[in-house]
């Protein structure tokens, strides 16, 4: 009896450390995955929304630890030094739309690459400039005539926006 005991303690410390450096793989921090963007976890979300910036996006994760939801970018291309700047505002827009879609502002998100991941701080100056950006976007007409790249369409038929968009393959 006390062998058995032995062996599913064994396999339970087996699998939480296997669990462990699965999460880890993933860059996700510790917490509850409360939203995916992917297929592989379940149905995809639906995205998030302001309707006073009239911008919306779906992170790839959301992730709750504590009380603060965390949004996790992963992205498929390795850095060299530093994030992208697109990839910080991506980010920072994911950050502003936790906060009013949850109301609680994530004090940071995470840009996951697949040889680097960053904590980025989501900072009110940061906020300030997505939201300049935003506006300037939008009074120069950018965020209307988007032509999206569709040489892909296996990334066409798994686009989240597919049922909506104008430019999908057919």
């Amino acid at each position: 009896m006390a062998q058995l005991a032995i062996t599913f303690l064994f396999l339970g410390l087996t699998l939480l450390w296997w669990a462990g450096r699965q999460r880890k793989a993933t860059g996700l921090p510790g917490g509850e995955v409360i939203y995916a963007d992917t297929r592989q976890w379940g149905p995809v979300e639906e995205p998030l929304y302001d309707a006073r910036l009239d911008l919306s996006g779906r992170p790839d994760y959301l992730v709750k630890h504590g009380d603060m939801v965390i949004p996790v970018e992963v992205k498929t291309s390795r850095v060299a030094e530093a994030p992208y700047d697109s990839h910080i505002f991506q980010l920072a827009a994911y950050c502003y739309l936790v906060g009013k879609s949850y109301g609680m502002r994530p004090s940071y998100g995470i840009l996951k690459y697949p040889n680097r991941t960053y904590r980025i701080d989501n900072t009110p100056e940061l906020e300030a400039r997505l939201i300049e950006l935003v506006v300037e976007m939008r009074a120069k007409g950018h965020l209307r005539k988007i032509n999206r790249s569709h040489e892909s369409a296996r990334r066409c038929d798994q686009c989240g926006y597919r049922s909506t968009c104008d430019q999908r393959i057919q």
